[in-house]
């Protein structure tokens, strides 16, 4: 499947040197899933930002990937950032478990969040809202806090009708979830999405600085349900 990939480069690339730039990138795109990357020096080549930049939007183009670009605030409309790192979302997550060399670690596993720094945990999350979209214009996207320096991450955001829902891929207690705790603060909301390897549930819970928020526990399994999930809990005034 890979050579296919590689063959079909030069269907899209405009010269010879986009189409090793294009080989270049689905050559080391699989170790870097889920991850942010820079253009400059992507997989450890001498590639110039210019030529990495066009030849990553080629490829999305081809919807072969996606690059996820960050969002600073917590409330519509959402505003984008593309001058900060973008997430890399490849369309292969079998692909992405077999470069790695992880595809046997997998199977005895009963938390995904446990294998591959949970890399693989938020790459099938991704895949899976992905597949939610209703039109080839929809990209995903997550947050990172205004300040450049600040390390907070928050996994995903989900537009759901006027609001901005915060999704975290962790286990573990809810309030371990600085990053989504961090969002719920500044949000004039008070609910949010874990994604995480146990059983569907809603919770109390309370952010780091006190305020109280419901949180959506949603299983791997469940994420395709995602908008009939906040339909029923939000919408039918299961959570106030």
């Amino acid at each position: 499947m890979l050579v296919s990939y590689l063959d079909d480069v030069e269907k899209y690339a405009p010269n010879l040197t986009m189409v090793n730039v294009m080989r270049h990138i689905l050559n080391h795109s699989f170790f870097e899933a889920s991850t942010r990357i820079k253009f400059q020096g992507f997989g450890n080549s001498s590639y110039k930002n210019r030529e990495m930049s066009e030849a990553f939007k080629m490829l999305e183009r081809s919807f072969l990937i996606q690059l996820v670009y960050p969002v600073t605030n917590t409330e519509m409309p959402v505003k984008v950032n593309y001058r900060r790192s973008p997430k890399l979302q490849v369309v292969d997550r079998g692909l992405v478990n077999y470069f790695s060399g992880i595809q046997g670690e997998l199977i005895p596993v009963n938390d995904l969040n446990d294998s591959f720094k949970g890399r693989i945990a938020e790459h099938i999350t991704g895949q899976e809202l992905l597949t939610l979209a209703d039109s080839v214009l929809f990209k995903l996207n997550y947050r990172t806090r205004e300040n450049k320096d600040a390390d907070a991450e928050l996994d995903f955001i989900w537009k759901y009708k006027n609001k901005v829902i915060p999704i975290e891929v962790k286990s573990g207690k809810a309030g371990k979830l600085r990053s989504l705790h961090q969002f719920v603060d500044r949000s004039p909301h008070d609910f949010a999405v874990r994604v995480f390897s146990g059983k569907l549930s809603v919770e109390n819970a309370t952010t780091i600085s006190g305020k109280k928020y419901k949180l959506i526990n949603l299983p791997f399994y469940l994420i395709h349900k995602l908008q009939e999930y906040l339909n029923y809990y939000i919408d039918s005034g299961f959570i106030s």
